[in-house]
């Protein structure tokens, strides 16, 4: 076990040392910010998490995230709001896990997740472009109207530069097929020797520069109090993208070993690492797929692979941290491309798409990401989740019930002709739960219904329903009272134990008599059978 979590922390290593300094870049902030999060986020999650997969350290998406948060904190350093988002960020996760609100992932469905990762890369792959291609720092401009400003000055690519990506690229595809390589991480050693070799900056080749070790001091930003609380504030979206992005890493490698994980301890694993990672002057982290995949990959068996992979981290840094000024910054583009090559595959889009379902989900993410820029396209899309779900739960559809011959059964009368209708009954069940927003509409559409049917008795299937709210207990009694007073009665059948304690709580002479509330459907058809409405 020990060699096989050795072999995968070597691995994930040299997946990780590139990725820190190009995640740092992403984010705006130095190198050491990188490798602080490397380090911390790698040692915190092995002493408090639980997934034998999951490598917390800084990803693409938070690295991005974080940069469009603080480029809206005026009047801060970027370093220190950088640190105060990740300090922000860390600190809400721990308030959730506290609350044991280990469902906040559920607020971001998988379509919008995979829309979001798929605008996300190649809205990252487009920022790349002006080192790629040798061109000046760019204006700061949405990712649609930076591809025109790349396109616009062809003239101006250098061709050195190109030749010096395009090579590293290829590199990296021909290693790629050995997955036991750390592909990135041997390709960027070739081009800082190479650079070094052949004094490549003398001939023009922007490169990284001097890189200041992470000093791992404890540092607090100094924020006025409203300073902080517009941090907080940034620092939502951050927290919501880190746990929906970690736990759906963390979840599906774990359903392959058959490993059982508790959301709300991960909840809290994360926001300590990324709480620690703020104390130390690093930036936010999470458990991205990639890494957590290669761990899973290279066939770790415990934690002590995040920790074997921590500590060749800090021995890379130690010893090799002075020849990273020499690494060309085309490489370093074509380095997060490489690294984001998988998120650019359209395929997780287009099986969502051929399901028939959530297509607007997809679509709105990506568009929302495109044409409002990371946070707040981020922000819309999981606004996007929840309004879709209000609009699904708000409509729901009545389906009438009917009983299979010689059985206790009761299926969709439209679906299955051969079900015979109860007598003098009208039966129906809400393919959603009944709450404020449906139970208006819900009891509407029965009383109509059974008036239309001329039976005399309307049973009200609830087994969608684990409990009621006030708006829809306070409709349930108003439909009884309306059904009554044209001489017709409600029944109600699957009643679960919480809408059953209520209704016979608060009203014991009405709706919540026992005769009046079944376990089945079938001993509800039989009660209209032998005591027949008025």
């Amino acid at each position: 076990m020990m060699r096989a979590d050795l072999a995968a922390g070597l691995c994930v290593a040299g997946l990780l040392l590139p990725e820190a300094v190009a995640y740092a870049g992403l984010a705006g902030a130095p190198v050491s910010h990188g490798f602080a999060a490397v380090l911390v986020g790698l040692a915190a999650y092995a002493l408090l998490g639980r997934s034998r997969d999951a490598i917390v350290a800084p990803t693409s998406s938070s690295a991005s995230l974080a940069a469009a948060a603080a480029a809206g904190l005026a009047g801060i350093g970027h370093a220190d709001a950088l640190i105060a988002l990740t300090l922000a960020t860390g600190a809400v996760l721990l308030v959730l896990a506290a609350a044991r609100q280990g469902q906040l992932s559920a607020f971001v469905s998988r379509p919008v997740l995979r829309g979001f990762a798929f605008a996300l890369a190649l809205t990252i792959v487009i920022r790349q472009l002006p080192d790629v291609l040798g061109l000046p720092p760019p204006p700061a401009l949405d990712p649609l109207r930076l591809l025109g400003w790349v396109l616009a000055r062809a003239d101006d690519w250098q061709g050195l530069s190109l030749l010096v990506a395009g090579a590293s690229g290829a590199l990296i595809a021909l290693l790629r097929r050995r997955p036991a390589w750390p592909a990135s991480l041997i390709a960027l050693a070739v081009a800082i020797a190479a650079t070094r070799w052949l004094d490549l900056p003398a001939r023009g080749l922007a490169v990284v520069g001097a890189v200041v070790p992470p000093s791992f001091s404890p540092h607090l930003p100094s924020l006025s109090r409203d300073a902080w609380l517009r941090v907080a504030e940034l620092s939502v979206g951050l927290v919501v993208l880190l746990f929906a992005e970690s736990w759906g890493s963390m979840r599906s490698l774990a359903l392959r070993r058959g490993d059982a994980l508790n959301a709300d301890r991960e909840l809290f694993a994360l926001g300590a690492a990324n709480l620690a990672s703020g104390l130390l002057q690093g930036m936010p982290v999470g458990a991205g797929f990639s890494a957590s995949a290669a761990n899973h990959g290279a066939g770790a068996q415990s934690r002590r692979a995040g920790l074997v992979a921590c500590l060749v981290v800090a021995l890379a840094i130690a010893v090799a941290l002075p020849a990273l000024q020499w690494l060309p910054r085309p490489v370093l583009g074509v380095a997060v491309i490489a690294a984001l090559w998988h998120a650019l595959s359209p395929r997780p889009l287009a099986a969502t798409w051929r399901l028939g379902r959530d297509r607007l989900l997809v679509v709105g993410a990506v568009v929302a990401v495109l044409a409002l820029g990371l946070l707040h396209g981020m922000l819309a899309a999981v606004a996007l989740s929840i309004v879709e779900a209000l609009r699904r739960f708000s409509q729901p559809v009545l389906h009438e019930l009917a009983a299979l011959p010689g059985t206790r059964n009761f299926v969709n009368r439209i679906d299955h002709p051969e079900a015979e209708v109860v007598a003098g009954a009208l039966i129906l069940r809400p393919q959603e739960p009944l709450f404020f927003a449906s139970a208006e509409r819900v009891v509407a559409e029965a009383a109509a219904r059974l008036s239309a049917s001329g039976a005399g008795t309307l049973v009200l299937s609830l087994e969608e329903s684990g409990d009621l709210d006030s708006t829809a207990f306070e409709c349930l009694l108003e439909l009884d009272l309306r059904l009554a007073g044209r001489g017709q009665r409600l029944l109600l059948a699957r009643v679960k134990e919480p809408v059953r304690a209520l209704l016979q709580a608060s009203a014991p002479a009405g709706l919540g008599r026992e005769e009046r509330l079944f376990w089945s459907v079938a001993d509800a058809a039989a009660a209209v059978t032998s005591t027949p409405a008025r």
